[in-house]
């Protein structure tokens, strides 16, 4: 940015300069400035001075231009501008391109441009010993002024030229723009020398600087040794000699420039046998000498075979090693593009050593126009949510297959970074240094098209699935028909097959259902879409995860809502008493057992003008018919006197009792319509959390405890009007309401339904002691009775002592009666 706003300046300044010189020449422009002054009635005084004040200064007044501080520039332009120096050879390699694609676009024009050096090509080469690298190109080459002009002239860019030059229409693809990237090689190197030769100029010429103020153009002595084309050599710098490394090379050059469409080339070194050589030249030559002498080489003896097979010498040679064998494949059409071709790409870009699970190839057209290959993986990386906030897309973005960046933070929300793939356009706003886009509004146009893209491909494997899962239902329903023996044996089949090739979107749905889920919670925009890919396991699937599409088909008439609940296992939830009524009407529930579901079914609201609607919460609502609302209304009435004083007896026990501490607030008691079997059930507001929520919440490491407490919402105690217990309660209250047995199991009723409701009890001293007495009762013991310790009985002690010698006087005996046993057997073997 520094860089621009120097450019900036230079050229306001100019432009002033110009205006100045303009008004000077021109008298009629003078004359009418004087005549406006003379208008004038009274002098304006401006900063202390009047207008004559001003034109005195003008007249003894000194001009000065400017001066540019090219030290001062050169080092902004090399040590501010880019962040990672290897762009060196990202830089220098894309010059390269563009020069042979100027090459190229000649060559079509004129066919004998190319003439003697028709391979269009890039070299690097490096030299350990003078501590240079060297990068040739077989390109359109530049002449002396070309060289003054392109290489003299901060920010001029032969490229941008060539470009305005041409015709309208025509595209030849060329990558420099601002010209700036050849100064990224005094990041690495100290001296810069230039030599090229171009079929205008008979001429080769020299071109070095230091990235001072100055730099030499001179003839070469040697005369023309590239035929045509650039040779660049960079001395580099002390802390930069790892590049003279031909791995650090390879890799450098793999990176950056793999997918240019003309071949680079990198000098390797190599060790080969040299007998193994001479032998393959003169295979032809000695080819009749060899079948007359078959013979006599046969009835050679072993130990003249021995001497032949002599220790080969090694000799060190050099070979030019291409390093991007990889192509663009996503710059051809997507018919001509064959799978395994497709397969060996993604692996290249992601380092995977699996095969991709599906892949999406596109053009976008529009606003910004963009081609790009998506690919979504087999299997989640180890650590994908172990560093979800901070992880970046992993798709690389390319400009005119350059890679500008490896990860980009926008280019995917942080839900899809597990998507693999390139994108790659030839008019990104890119900053001077290719690092970023300049335009956040342009990133968030590719963005949302990627988006559409992946969720599409989703939304495909999905599809392919249920239209599978609909065909086996039919298959299996026409099997029935079929006798016992052939079904076994289809059954067995069908289960060998979905072991051995498993549904695409199953497979996905397994390593990548959190992603979708927060991506379900934070992507506002998507949500709707996201919403068709959830998968579920309900009270009906029988242990299958299915869509809520088929949970909507699935649903009875007269029901209006999609009814979930949470809970740490399937098992758990199954048992738990706000299931019960739902079993009974045969009513579908989503069971949620992980904890990224609830959150993000909250996030939904509602799917298909349905709405959700926590079970476990005190806002269900049920069908029912008049006689069982008339019913419930009586029933109501009658257990008014015990949800009142129950009501009391819980405000009593969560605020002054023992469970004060705890935090827990009561809503109200009331008579249940979810319980059959169970006697009471504790649910929650409808905006407070669940019990697997306040799990969740507790768990983190920096809760806030002020806003837990808050949102953890008022309980309500349902109670079941059928169940004994309640009933039994009932009569004791109405016959006296300061009955101590039956606060004592009013209050135990309630601690025992928070913990059979999920929720945790911060202090369950009061249940045990409760748990206790019961269970003295149970056994005859008066529970209030003191605890004393056990008395010993006097002389007990003394008794086992006694017993204790005695059996150590018993061992010792026939010990030593072992001892002479085995002492006479040893007398009677000698």
């Amino acid at each position: 940015m520094l860089c621009f706003r120097l450019f900036l300046c230079a050229a306001l300044i100019a432009n002033l300069h110009r205006f100045a010189q303009a008004e000077e020449s021109d008298p009629a422009v003078a004359g009418k400035g004087e005549e406006a002054a003379g208008e004038t009635l009274e002098e304006k005084t401006v900063d202390g001075f009047s207008d004559a004040d001003r034109a005195t200064m003008a007249e003894g007044s000194e001009k000065h231009e400017f001066q540019a501080e090219v030290n001062r520039l050169m080092d902004i332009i090399i040590n501010s501008l880019y962040t990672d120096k290897q762009v060196f050879l990202r830089e220098l390699i894309s010059n390269a391109a563009d020069a042979l694609e100027k090459a190229r676009f000649h060559s079509v024009q004129d066919e004998s441009f190319l003439a003697d050096s028709k391979d269009l090509e890039i070299k690097v080469e490096h030299d350990p010993d003078a501590k240079t690298i060297s990068i040739i190109d077989t390109g359109i080459g530049m002449s002396k002024a070309d060289l003054i002009n392109n290489l003299g002239t901060v920010a001029k860019s032969g490229t941008t030229n060539f470009l305005e030059a041409m015709s309208e229409g025509a595209d030849a693809n060329l990558i420099g723009q601002f010209g700036v990237g050849f100064y990224s090689a005094f990041l690495v190197a100290d001296k810069v020398s230039v030599t090229s030769k171009c079929n205008d100029d008979p001429v080769q010429h020299v071109w070095e600087s230091s990235a001072d103020a100055s730099f030499t153009v001179s003839d070469d002595p040697r005369g023309n040794t590239l035929g045509r084309g650039t040779r660049v050599t960079l001395q580099l710098k002390e802390d930069a000699h790892d590049y003279l490394s031909e791995d650090k090379l390879k890799e450098s050059a793999k990176k950056y420039s793999q997918f240019i469409q003309f071949p680079i080339y990198v000098k390797v070194k190599k060790e080969v046998d040299v007998e193994s050589e001479e032998s393959d030249d003169d295979d032809d030559d000695d080819e009749k000498e060899d079948e007359e002498k078959k013979d006599d080489v046969e009835t050679k003896d072993e130990e003249e075979k021995e001497d032949k097979k002599e220790a080969p010498t090694k000799k060190t040679v050099y070979e030019w090693e291409q390093v991007n064998t990889q192509k663009a494949i996503w710059m051809r059409a997507k018919e001509d593009v064959t799978e395994e071709e497709y397969t060996e790409f993604y692996k290249s870009i992601s380092k995977d050593y699996l095969d991709p699970l599906a892949y999406t190839h596109f053009n976008a057209e529009g606003e910004i126009e963009f081609k790009s290959i998506l690919f979504l993986p087999k299997k989640a990386p180890f650590d994908m949510m172990d560093n979800y906030w901070t992880k970046k897309s992993e798709v690389k973005l390319f400009v005119r297959r350059v890679l500008v960046a490896e990860k980009f933070d926008e280019l995917l929300p942080r839900y899809l970074n597990f998507v693999r793939g390139v994108v790659d356009s030839d008019d990104l706003p890119l900053n001077v240094s290719r690092e970023q886009l300049q335009q956040n509004k342009i990133m968030k146009v590719i963005s949302k098209k990627l988006v559409r893209k992946v969720l599409e491909l989703m939304k495909k494997l999905a599809k392919e699935e249920e239209g599978e899962d609909d065909d086996e239902e039919k298959e299996d329903g026409d099997d029935e028909k079929k006798e016992k023996k052939e079904e076994e044996k289809t059954d067995e089949e069908k289960k060998d097959k979905k072991e051995d090739d498993e549904k695409s979107w199953t497979k996905f749905w397994k390593e990548f259902n959190k992603n979708l889920k927060m991506g379900c919670y934070e992507d506002d925009s998507n949500r709707s879409k996201l919403s068709k890919l959830l998968r579920f396991t309900t009270t009906k699937s029988e242990g299958k995860e299915i869509s809520l599409d088929k949970y909507l088909d699935r649903m009875q008439e007269s029901q209006e809502s999609i009814y979930y609940m949470s809970g740490d296992s399937l098992e758990t939830m199954q048992k738990a008493p706000s299931m019960q009524v739902f079993k009974k009407k045969d009513l579908e529930v989503l069971m949620l057992s992980d904890h990224l579901d609830e959150p993000c079914l909250q996030k939904l609201a509602d799917y298909e003008g349905k709405k959700f609607v926590s079970i476990q919460k005190a806002d269900v609502k049920l069908d029912e018919t008049e006689d069982e609302k008339k019913r419930f209304t009586k029933v109501k009435d009658m257990y008014k006197p015990l949800t009142d004083w129950w009501k009391d007896t819980l405000t009593d026990f969560t605020e002054k009792g023992a469970m004060k501490a705890a935090g827990v607030k009561i809503e109200k008691v009331e008579v249940s319509k979810r319980l059959t079997e169970s006697p009471v059930v504790v649910v929650t507001s409808q905006f407070g959390y669940s019990a697997q929520q306040e799990k969740v919440m507790k768990a983190q490491a920096f809760q806030n405890k002020d806003q837990l407490s808050m949102m953890s919402g008022r309980k309500t105690l349902e109670i079941n009007p059928n169940h004994p217990v309640v009933t039994d309660l009932l009569a004791k209250i109405k016959a006296d309401k300061s009955d101590k047995a039956a606060v004592d199991t009013a209050q135990v009723l309630f601690q025992t339904a928070l913990i059979e409701s999920g929720y945790e009890l911060a202090d369950a001293s009061a249940l045990v002691n409760r748990v206790y007495r019961l269970m003295s009762k149970e056994l005859g013991v008066d529970p209030d009775a003191p605890i004393k310790e056990v008395e010993i009985p006097e002389g007990e002690d003394e008794e086992e002592a006694e017993e204790e010698e005695e059996k150590d006087d018993d061992e010792s005996k026939d010990e030593a009666e072992e001892a002479k046993v085995d002492g006479d057997d040893k007398k009677e073997e000698l």
